[in-house]
């Protein structure tokens, strides 16, 4: 059995944090609990390698009244795609293939694709590759990102579905027109549930037991997968059973029951100490405790910006930011809503959970909440009182 390794504490102002500024943060999300907004969360910062921060508030289930705990468990959703993006990329180190790969290459009902254009279908000018896979320049889309005969043709098809394996899945995705032209526009997808698939093929496992043996195993990830053992559901974290602002509230995972789909692109299960064990192997740039997942030009490669100026479609990823292979990349320290130095990267899920690293600054944070329809305001406003205490 894998033991658990927390990471090292340190008293905030150890490791660069204002103690008064620090716990202004967790009074604010204390306040937003008190409102009623929020059912509850936890918050870490880790800088130098030290946690400096780490509390939880509020509720783990708004309906049985549990309270939150550091260990609670959430749905993270698109914090998915970093984990399976470093998977492809340990398979690239091992020389099982390369980024230039045509996704036909390895997963052959990929191979005859059609751009959907206002002339008809038409065949791309270029393969959709593994990197445009992991940048999401493939010319995949996802449903709820418009309403062009594309994304109404995911609808009809039920893209979203669970109950395909990750074979069955790409089956259908693949029978289905691009969106764009693959290389020449960024469009956020469902990309990385097809790289869920490829790791499958070229490794040979399912996507769970790859993670399993190869990430969540080595890094001491005790409490990650795609569905949570019945002995841990009492500490899984669940939104408001209404939405507090009065939106329609979002059909969310069930963590209790295998999907026949590994979502690649957004099943996991995980906690804010297990995730944060992957955040700190990808600052030591690939290695943890005595672990290499990567080299560390690798993860080097993998933070840095791999647009280079395509278009972007959407509001998905900000102003001042590019893409990598798995994570946004700020390119500017300024330009953007919120604070944080270039080169910083990060990811969120639907759910509301966020986490972001800042190289400049040795440190990186993390929010793990299950408020879907409030997620725009709460991802910035962790962003802004993080960087608000830093000394």
């Amino acid at each position: 059995m894998t033991v658990h390794k927390a990471l090292p504490q340190a008293q905030p102002a150890d490791v660069g944090l204002c103690p008064e500024r620090t716990q202004r943060l967790m009074d604010v999300l204390r306040r937003e609990v008190a409102s009623r907004r929020l059912p509850g969360a936890v918050a870490m910062i880790v800088r130098q390698g030290k946690i400096g921060l780490l509390e939880s508030v509020g509720q783990q289930d708004p309906a049985t009244g549990t309270a939150m705990k550091n260990d609670s468990i959430f749905r993270i959703y698109s914090m998915t795609k970093p984990v399976v993006s470093v998977a492809v990329m340990m398979l690239m180190e091992r020389g099982q293939l390369l980024l230039s790969d045509p996704v036909g290459q390895h997963l052959p009902e990929f191979a005859n694709q059609r751009v959907h254009t206002p002339q008809g279908l038409k065949a791309p000018q270029q393969a959709a590759t593994v990197q445009d896979l992991l940048r999401h320049t493939s010319g995949l889309t996802y449903e709820f990102l418009g309403d062009s005969a594309v994304h109404r043709q995911y609808g009809e098809v039920k893209i979203a579905s669970r109950d395909r394996t990750n074979a069955e899945y790409c089956e259908t995705l693949a029978a289905l027109p691009l969106q764009f032209e693959p290389g020449t526009v960024w469009e956020y997808s469902r990309a990385t549930d097809v790289l869920g698939r490829l790791v499958e093929v070229i490794s040979g496992q399912t996507l769970g037991q790859f993670l399993q043996q190869e990430i969540f195993g080595p890094l001491g990830m005790v409490d990650s997968g795609f569905v949570v053992p019945p002995e841990h559901h009492h500490r899984i974290a669940e939104p408001f059973a209404q939405d507090p602002d009065g939106g329609v509230l979002m059909k969310i995972l069930d963590a209790k029951q295998a999907p026949k789909l590994e979502s690649g692109g957004g099943g996991l299960m995980s906690t804010a100490m297990d995730y944060a064990r992957f955040l700190q192997c990808l600052r030591n740039r690939g290695e943890l405790d005595g672990v290499r997942l990567l080299g560390p030009h690798t993860v080097d490669f993998m933070t840095a910006d791999h647009l280079d100026g395509r278009p972007i479609k959407g509001t998905i990823l900000p102003a001042g930011h590019g893409f990598g292979l798995g994570f946004a990349v700020r390119t500017a320290q300024g330009v953007s809503a919120v604070p944080g130095s270039a080169g910083l990267y990060y990811w969120g899920g639907i759910a509301g959970t966020t986490f972001f690293v800042d190289p400049a600054l040795d440190m990186y944070a993390l929010m793990m909440i299950q408020a879907p329809n409030q997620r725009e305001y709460y991802r910035p406003l962790f962003r802004d009182l993080v960087y608000a205490a830093l000394l």
